[in-house]
């Protein structure tokens, strides 16, 4: 996925994204589904390719969300991420203590587990920080052992190549 270099400089800096920006809110939205796959020969699908196109569903949320902090407060600029511009979502979340990243990559909460899209309102307001989280993942290896196409090679390491969102969302080819 060499995309991910793309655009490096601003990953880092969220002013490059939208000027004078001084705030990053960082939200999460669950998707996890009870539906499950009933053929067990079918190709595995990811949880969150179940429903509508999240970046359509989240994105409309985000921009009601900067409609009423406009309404309340005034005039704030601002623009809204889902998994489409170069944010780096993991790491603005766990900055702001969604929760931590975990040996699977994923960020992960302790209330609510990882089954949740992330997603970002940056602003050109100034607002007080929350704080990051402590790991929690201490000797588990659940996610390694659950993982079905062994993508995480060892903690904190995934093959992106191996990963079934991969598969379902980037590859554009035959899936193997």
């Amino acid at each position: 996925m060499g995309y991910m270099e793309n655009h490096f400089d601003k990953r880092l800096d969220p002013t490059r994204l939208v000027p004078g920006a001084k705030s990053v809110i960082s939200l999460t939205l669950n998707y996890y589904s009870s539906e499950k796959q009933v053929d067990p020969e079918a190709p595995k699908i990811s949880q969150y390719a179940y429903g509508k196109d999240y970046h359509f569903v989240i994105k409309d949320k985000l921009k009601k969300l900067l409609s009423l902090i406009n309404n309340h407060i005034g005039e704030v600029d601002g623009r809204v991420f889902v998994d489409s511009a170069p944010v780096m979502d993991k790491a603005w979340a766990a900055k702001s203590g969604l929760g931590w990243i975990g040996k699977n990559n994923n960020l992960i909460s302790k209330q609510v587990g990882s089954f949740f899209f992330i997603a970002e309102l940056i602003l050109d307001l100034e607002l007080e920080p929350d704080n990051p989280v402590t790991d929690h993942c201490g000797s588990c290896t659940a996610c390694i052992d659950a993982c079905p196409t062994d993508a995480i090679s060892e903690p904190y390491q995934v093959d992106g190549s191996k990963c079934i969102s991969y598969f379902t969302i980037e590859l554009k080819e035959a899936l193997p």
